[in-house]
């Protein structure tokens, strides 16, 4: 029976791909689906084999960790080189951006909130 392994929803392509190639290395027999045009099918990795779930389990764990400390310690020399992406940093960057995100969400505040203070009296 096939086990849902791991769901490629928002993975960049860079990790989905790191994920496709571990797997393979390491000679699991898997296959991948796609969420569709509509998107309501499951973008996955699939594994054919439940037999082999706990350890492609490890190896996919094993993965995860060493990218989260490996984003985490860039995302530290980013901070230690005053690099790192901020609020003001963008805004110095893309000033107009900013201000018309900002814009946009204080009208879509406005939009939901006028409707009740229109009830009160």
């Amino acid at each position: 029976m096939t086990v849902l392994l791991f769901r490629l929803h928002h993975v960049p392509d860079e990790e989905a791909e790191e994920v496709r190639r571990l797997l393979d290395e390491h000679g699991f027999d898997t296959y991948e689906t796609r969420a569709g045009f509509w998107g309501l099918g499951v973008a996955a990795i699939w594994l054919r084999d439940e037999t082999q779930r706990e350890a492609a389990r490890e190896v996919i764990d094993h993965y995860q960790q060493a990218l989260g400390e490996r984003v985490r310690r860039e995302r530290h020399e980013l901070d230690a080189r005053g690099q790192a992406p901020t609020l003001w940093r963008r805004l110095r960057h893309h000033p107009f951006r900013v201000v018309l995100l900002t814009a946009a969400a204080l009208g879509i505040l406005a939009l939901s909130v006028l409707p009740f203070l229109g009830l009160i009296d």
